[in-house]
């Protein structure tokens, strides 16, 4: 007995989802054909080949995930459907969230020009930080996973009486001492990436203008001039859809024991376009992964 609000989203998450992983299947398919070809990845695309993985997976697994509360939501009453799904999309959305990061602390790092002797040491240390940043990001997000888990399990077994099928962040269970944990942990891990990527990218954008106004001064050529302000304009675009991204994720743990909220259903439509939006971004910011799109295209 779907509804209208139910059909709506989930024709909307439809699209998303498959225009999400149709882009994020091409940065992976690329960048495998290419470590087929040299035998060697470097380190930016490390980070885009796992960052297009778990979006893919992140945007797979979250279209099945409406499908079932839409179409099979008593599927949500078998244990531990609702807890593997809590701890899934957890991993691979914290996944998501410390790889794109980590993607701007390394440009930040490799394109910045600071004469800090502490950033110049990262600058020349940057490749072998790299594979440590990238598990850190998958260790961490494996720890949350579990603790959302547990925590998930607990809340589970507590409201095994609630009457409201779908969407197991949406049933109507007491907000108590079991529910708050997950509030904090998915809180805490947003807020510190956030605090990654704004740190990052503000000082990069800092340098690539200083650097720009004095190539300016210089009369440098235009086509140097031009790639800085290219590079400025793909940081910028990432830092505001992140910080949109960012609003987005804490209005869905404030509304997320709304039933059928019109606020709930637009913050997912913004949430859900920002793994395809950012990997569009860095699609075009790549000079191969662009030439190759527009070829196949």
């Amino acid at each position: 007995n779907a509804t209208s609000y139910d059909v709506m989203a989930m024709v909307i998450i439809t699209i998303q989802a498959f225009a999400g992983m149709w882009i994020n299947t091409f940065i992976v398919s690329v960048l495998c054909i290419t470590w087929v070809k040299r035998k060697s990845f470097n380190s930016n695309e490390k980070i885009l080949l796992l960052l297009g993985c778990s979006r893919f997976w992140y945007l797979c697994i979250t279209w099945v995930y409406f499908f079932l509360s839409t179409i099979y939501p008593w599927c949500f009453y078998v244990q531990p459907i609702p807890q593997l799904f809590a701890a899934i999309q957890s991993f691979l959305n914290s996944s998501n969230l410390w790889v794109s990061a980590c993607l701007c602390v390394f440009y930040c790092i490799k394109i910045g020009n600071f004469k800090h002797i502490f950033f110049i040491y990262l600058k020349v240390k940057v490749d072998r930080i790299v594979p440590w940043l990238l598990l850190g990001s998958v260790l961490l997000s494996l720890a949350i996973c579990i603790l959302v888990y547990k925590i998930s399990d607990e809340v589970h077994c507590n409201n095994l009486n609630s009457t409201t099928l779908g969407n197991f962040w949406k049933l109507n269970v007491r907000v108590n001492k079991h529910f708050f944990p997950i509030l904090f942990i998915s809180g805490f891990g947003f807020a510190t990436a956030f605090t990654a990527v704004m740190f990052s990218a503000l000082p990069l954008l800092l340098s690539l203008w200083r650097h720009k106004r004095k190539m300016q001064t210089n009369s440098v050529n235009n086509l140097s001039m031009d790639a800085h302000i290219k590079a400025m304009k793909s940081i910028l675009s990432f830092f505001l859809i992140y910080s949109i991204n960012f609003t987005c994720l804490v209005l869905t743990l404030i509304y997320s024991t709304k039933k059928e909220n019109p606020v709930m259903l637009l913050i997912l439509v913004f949430q859900y376009a920002f793994p395809a939006v950012h990997s569009l971004i860095l699609i075009f910011s790549n000079p191969k992964l662009k030439k190759t799109l527009l070829r196949t295209l």
